[in-house]
């Protein structure tokens, strides 16, 4: 029977499935501005380091890597291994494991692909700053939406130069109920909002 249309590889098609269906649904959301991965950021709390589930939630890196990013990661980890250990398990002693405890095994390595390549990427792409002192010091700081628009319950990426001339990418809504900042306009930090910034418009460009 072909490995990908046996019933005890399921669990796998499902998974690579579900990449493709949040692909597609990024790459919508994209179209429109209203991104997927910035509503579920949006929903997870802000980690402060004090728990045991803050502890496992950062060494998946989330808070450091967009969450469905870290999802496509889980996913892609869980469905190669997966696919692969069943085709050995069938190449070596002639038979498939149950789905289900293929689809247990498995899950061990979608953690360690996230907890892998989930490092490399926190290290590429641009992110907030981590330490409170930086975050604070980024309130009052000027920028430009870079990317996206920025709506109440919808955030865009924001660039913004700290004191020292580096620059941070920050995730930004509008302070005020109704306003809306598409890309390429300038505004000002205000305050901090869970894992968020919140802005006004730029009242003095000068400060570019």
């Amino acid at each position: 029977m072909n490995l990908f249309t046996t019933s005890q590889t399921f669990p796998f098609g499902v998974s690579f499935a579900l990449i493709v269906l949040v692909a597609m649904l990024e790459g919508l959301g994209m179209l429109v501005s209203l991104s997927p991965s910035n509503l579920i950021d949006h929903a997870l709390p802000e980690l402060h380091s004090d728990s045991s589930l803050d502890h496992t939630l950062g060494w998946l890196h989330i808070g450091k890597v967009p969450a469905l990013v870290l999802l496509m990661l889980f996913l892609a980890g869980y469905t190669v291994f997966g696919y692969a250990m069943q085709m050995v398990m069938h190449g070596v002693f002639g038979f498939y494991l149950p789905a289900w405890a293929a689809g247990v095994i498995a899950v061990a390595p979608g953690l360690a692909t996230v907890r892998g390549l989930g490092a490399l990427i926190a290290h590429i792409i641009p992110r907030d700053e981590s330490s409170v002192v930086s975050e604070l010091a980024l309130i009052g700081r000027a920028g430009v939406i870079s990317s996206g628009a920025a709506r109440r319950g919808w955030a865009a990426q924001a660039r913004v130069r700290d004191s020292y001339g580096r620059t941070h990418y920050l995730m930004v809504e509008p302070d005020v109920d109704g306003e809306v900042f598409d890309e390429g306009v300038q505004v000002l930090i205000v305050q901090k909002a869970g894992a968020f910034y919140r802005c006004i418009a730029n009242p003095h460009p000068n400060l570019l």
